[in-house]
C-alpha cells in the first residue's frame, strides 16, 4: 500500500473553501431507521429512462423483490424496501420538485426478504460481464449523488481501455458525514467492493481519495491496506480539504494529473470514478445477492434536535426521518436533499428518500430578496472554477441571449459546483446563468441533429 500526499496534499487548481460543518455527524456511527408504515418508490431515481413497471395494486411483495426493471441501457431497476402490499402505483412527489409515477407499499412489519443469491468468494472466478449483469439487475447508481447507473460507467468501449480506477471518499460537501462513517464502519466491505470494481474494469492501479479532513477514515483505510493483506494494490490519496475535491474530474486531476478533455468523459483519459458507497453496494450486491433498497443518510442542521448518521429505507418520506431526528418543523425555513452547495431545496417533506439522497440539512433561513449587483470584474468567480471556466463572460453572454457564444466558451462543461457564486461579491446567480446556458446550447444542439436527420 502506498500513501499518495503524505508528505504534501493532492488536489487541482481552483475550488473554494467553505466552513466544513462536519463536527454534529462525523463521530456518530450510524444508525438503522425502523421503516415507517408506508414507503413510496419512485421509478426514476437514475439519471436516465425511468424504470418499467412491473408490480400493480394489490402484490404482496418482500423487502427486495423486483418492483420496476430497467427502461433501457441508460436506467435501473428498482426494489422493494419493506415486505407488504402495494397500495398504489400512482403520481407522488419527488425530490426533484415534481411527480412522477412511484410504488406505495404499506409495510406489514415482517420484514420479509425474498431469497438473495449472491456469489461469496467465488466472484473472483466469475466472468467480469456476468457481474456487471448482477450490479445492474440489484439496480446499483452512483451514491455520491449523480445517480448514473454504475453497470454504464463498468461497461467502456474496447477502444477506450481503463488502467486506473478511483474511489471517491472526498465528501467535499459540507455538512455530510455518511460516506465518511462507512469508510470508518465498512471499510473491507468497501474495499472489497473496489477490487471487483476493479476486475471488471481490467485496471492496473486503484486508489481511495480521501481529504485530510478526515485523518480517522485515511488511518482507518491505510491499516486495511497493509501490505501482505487483501488489498495490498490499493493506494490511499490524501487530498487537500478542498471543495469540490469530490468532482471526478478534480479527483483524477489530483490523483494522476490527467486532464479530462472538453465535452469528455473520464473513460477517455483511461480512468473510472465510483463512490465509496457505490463500492459497498457493489459488494453487498455481488458477494451478498442484496440489490439497492437502502443507504446511509446524513440528518443535521440547526434544527436538529439529534442529528445522525441514519441506514434509510428507500422510499421513506423525508418528513419521517425528520420527526425521528426531533427536528423542529416550525421553525425549520428549509429543507436540502445533499449538502448546502449542491443540494436541492425541497417543496414537499413527503417526497421521499432515493438512491441518491445523501443527506438531509435543514436551515433557518431563506435568503429572500437577494440582490445581485453589476460584475465589478474582480476575477474571484475565475479563480474558484476548477473547471478553468469564465463564469462572468459566460454569465453575461446567457443573459443576453448569446447561446452560441457561450458553446464555443465550453458552458456545457459547467459542473454547476456553485464555486462561483459563493465568491462572487456581486451576489450573482452564476449558476442559474450555467444552468439556463447548458438548457439553451443543449435544445439548439438537439434541434440542428433533428433537421440534420
Amino acid at each position: 500500500m502506498t500513501l499518495l500526499g503524505l508528505f504534501g496534499k493532492l488536489s487541482f487548481k481552483g475550488g473554494v473553501h467553505p466552513p466544513h460543518n462536519k463536527r454534529h455527524t462525523e463521530s456518530l456511527a450510524i444508525e438503522v431507521l425502523a421503516a415507517p408504515s408506508k414507503v413510496v418508490i419512485p421509478l426514476s431515481q437514475h439519471l436516465g429512462a425511468p424504470a418499467r413497471i412491473l408490480a400493480k395494486r394489490g402484490d404482496e411483495v418482500r423487502i427486495g423483490q423486483l418492483l420496476a426493471e430497467a427502461g433501457g441501457f441508460i436506467s435501473a431497476p428498482v426494489h422493494a424496501s419493506v415486505s407488504g402490499t402495494v397500495s398504489a402505483v400512482a403520481d407522488f412527489p419527488h425530490p426533484l420538485g415534481k411527480h412522477v409515477i412511484a410504488v406505495e407499499i404499506e409495510n406489514n412489519g415482517k420484514d420479509e426478504t425474498v431469497a438473495y443469491s449472491g456469489l461469496g468468494k467465488k466472484w473472483r472466478e466469475t466472468a467480469g460481464d456476468e457481474i456487471v449483469r448482477m450490479i445492474s439487475a440489484a439496480g446499483i447508481v452512483g451514491m455520491g449523488g449523480a445517480s448514473f447507473p454504475t453497470h454504464v460507467k463498468l461497461s467502456p468501449p474496447s477502444n477506450k481501455p481503463i488502467d486506473v480506477l478511483i474511489l471517491n471518499g472526498a465528501e467535499c460537501e459540507p455538512c455530510l458525514t455518511a460516506d465518511h462513517r462507512l469508510m470508518l464502519e465498512k471499510t473491507d466491505e468497501i474495499l472489497w467492493g473496489m477490487l471487483i470494481l476493479k476486475k471488471v474494469l481490467g485496471a492496473q492501479r486503484a486508489f481511495v481519495g480521501i481529504e485530510d479532513n478526515k485523518p480517522d477514515a485515511i488511518a482507518k483505510v491505510g491499516e486495511a491496506l497493509a501490505p501482505g493483506g487483501d488489498f495490498e494494490a490499493v493506494s490511499v490519496a490524501r487530498l487537500r480539504t478542498k471543495y469540490p475535491q469530490g468532482g471526478e474530474k478534480q479527483l483524477i486531476n489530483a490523483i494522476t494529473k490527467r486532464q479530462v478533455p472538453s465535452g469528455g468523459l473520464p473513460m477517455d483519459v483511461g480512468c473510472v470514478v465510483h463512490n465509496v458507497g457505490t463500492a459497498y453496494a457493489v459488494w453487498d450486491a455481488v458477494v451478498n445477492g442484496v440489490p439497492l433498497y437502502q443507504r446511509v443518510v446524513t440528518v443535521t442542521g440547526p434544527t436538529v434536535d439529534k442529528p445522525a448518521n441514519l441506514l434509510v429505507r428507500i422510499g421513506t418520506p423525508m418528513r419521517f426521518v425528520l420527526e425521528h431526528c426531533g427536528t423542529d418543523l416550525v421553525h425549520t425555513k428549509k429543507v436540502i436533499m445533499g449538502g448546502p452547495m449542491m443540494g436541492l431545496a425541497q417543496v414537499l417533506l413527503d417526497a421521499p428518500v432515493v438512491k441518491a439522497t445523501s443527506g438531509l440539512v435543514t436551515s433557518v433561513e431563506t435568503f429572500p430578496g437577494i440582490k445581485a449587483h453589476a460584475c465589478i470584474g474582480c476575477g474571484n468567480c475565475v479563480k474558484a472554477c476548477p473547471i478553468h471556466l469564465v463564469p462572468s463572460t459566460l454569465a453575461k453572454m446567457v443573459d443576453k441571449g448569446m447561446y452560441e457564444d457561450a458553446d464555443s466558451f465550453n458552458v456545457l462543461d459547467c459542473i454547476e459546483c456553485g464555486a462561483c457564486a459563493y465568491v462572487c461579491p456581486s451576489k450573482i446567480n452564476l449558476v442559474h446563468f450555467m444552468k439556463l446556458g447548458k438548457f439553451h446550447v443543449t435544445a439548439a444542439r438537439k434541434a440542428a441533429e433533428k433537421k440534420g436527420s
